[in-house]
């Protein structure tokens, strides 16, 4: 590992895909919006949206395909069947082996932040329902940063918020688009090869695990 872990002093987790399994959801919701408007969408043009917010994705697709509906209009359909599913489960699952992560990064000290694309009302029914809410001192989604990945600006504000110069955090992605924002930033990033990653391009990351635990090892060593 190029990365020097005695320097880092903060970590970034996202959270779809990282701390938790919510991918598919998500995809299974767009496509049935694509559907409702008449609109053919490849499951390879689909995989270039994950990891960017809504209202990003539909300004794209509005562009690309004609819509005439507004981004306003698109974000509210989609937030409508979201948000009660979510708010519906009486507990969700975080990500295998994340938990223990965490804890480790908090026994030592780590300050943690969680920096999402999701809507804000979502983030904070999935931190309640995962039990994960204490963790993290700094929750910072698209809207408060005012641009979405692959943009650096939630990373950058999440570090601003953390106190901690961005080349001093290490972030945990598993989107193209994450791990793009993550490496505009500045910032050393670790990709999760996990459920749902396959057809993410995680090349650009300084790492790729598929395991949560080759984290606290790799941070244990270097301690």
């Amino acid at each position: 590992m190029n990365f020097k872990l005695t320097k880092f002093e903060a970590v970034i987790f996202d959270m779809d895909g990282v701390l938790v399994n919510s991918e598919p959801y998500y995809v299974e919701v767009e496509q049935q919006n694509f559907k409702k408007l008449g609109l053919n969408i490849s499951k390879e043009e689909h995989n270039t949206y994950q990891g960017t917010a809504t209202d990003r994705m539909w300004k794209t697709i509005i562009e690309k395909h004609g819509l005439s509906q507004s981004v306003e209009e698109l974000v509210e359909m989609t937030n409508s069947i979201v948000t009660p599913y979510f708010k519906s489960l009486p507990a969700i699952e975080p990500m295998k082996g994340v938990e223990k992560l965490i804890q480790f990064l908090t026994l030592i000290n780590t300050p943690l932040a969680l920096a999402s694309s999701s809507y804000s009302k979502v983030i904070e029914i999935i931190l309640q329902k995962t039990g994960l809410k204490k963790y993290f001192k700094v929750v910072v989604d698209s809207e408060m940063a005012g641009s979405s990945k692959p943009e650096p600006d939630i990373f950058l504000l999440a570090a601003k918020k953390l106190g901690v110069q961005p080349k001093k955090c290490i972030v945990i992605e598993d989107s193209t688009n994450g791990i793009k924002a993550a490496k505009k930033a500045g910032m050393f990033c670790i990709a999760f090869a996990g459920p749902g990653s396959e057809l993410q391009d995680q090349s650009e990351a300084d790492l790729i695990i598929s395991n949560f635990s080759e984290v606290v090892d790799a941070i244990s060593k270097s301690h």
